[in-house]
């Protein structure tokens, strides 16, 4: 699941809990304050990616303190596949410029190229494309896709999303993505069905 939240300034989410949920948080614009039972507690800005593994059950906050500025950010959850553990916290920075033109792996079962670690198998990939600007990834067999364009406007094998759309890919062992504008998106790439 993927919810896009507009959080008004100087307002958030009060004290809630989650179990067995991997929890990914991306800025977009504006900071989001963290707090959790766990006893972490961060900001997290544009370029960061958070990852709380709620396992056995976590209970946490997110507030905007900006008192001028609306924080835009998209909170993804993911089912992991295992139960009942510790919960855990994470979370990296990832440059503009490392987004820039390629696939920047930000999720993944077992933390590769410096992604923060989630209890499934799946990876998730970050990206930022300038008009004109093309990419392609690979899918391995029988793997699942999953594309959503967080803005701008691009192809992907030939079908044209714009900001706010997704694309489900399955039986695609290539995906073309081309950019018509400055364009961010996010790629899921997801074991098959069960």
């Amino acid at each position: 699941m993927i919810n896009e939240d507009r959080v008004a300034p100087g307002t958030g989410f009060g004290t809630h809990g989650h179990r067995d949920m991997e929890i990914i948080s991306y800025v977009l614009d504006g900071e989001l304050a963290h707090r959790d039972s766990m006893g972490n507690g961060s900001v997290i800005r544009p370029g960061d990616v958070q990852r709380m593994s709620a396992g056995s059950g976590v209970r946490h906050s997110e507030f905007n303190h900006a008192q001028d500025r609306t924080t835009h950010f998209l909170q993804i959850w993911i089912e992991p596949n295992v139960t009942g553990i510790a919960p855990s916290y994470e979370e990296k920075r990832f440059s503009e410029a490392d987004k820039q033109g390629r696939l920047r792996l930000v999720a993944s079962p077992d933390g590769a190229d410096g992604s923060v670690r989630i209890h499934q198998d799946a990876r998730m990939y970050v990206s930022r494309l300038a008009p004109g600007q093309s990419l392609s990834a690979e899918l391995a067999a029988g793997r699942l896709g999953y594309l959503h364009l967080v803005s701008g406007a691009v192809t992907v094998n030939g079908e044209s999303l714009a900001g706010g759309d997704a694309a489900k890919v399955r039986d695609e062992s290539r995906l073309a993505i081309s950019a018509e504008g400055d364009s961010e998106l996010l790629l899921f790439d997801l074991p098959p069905a069960r």
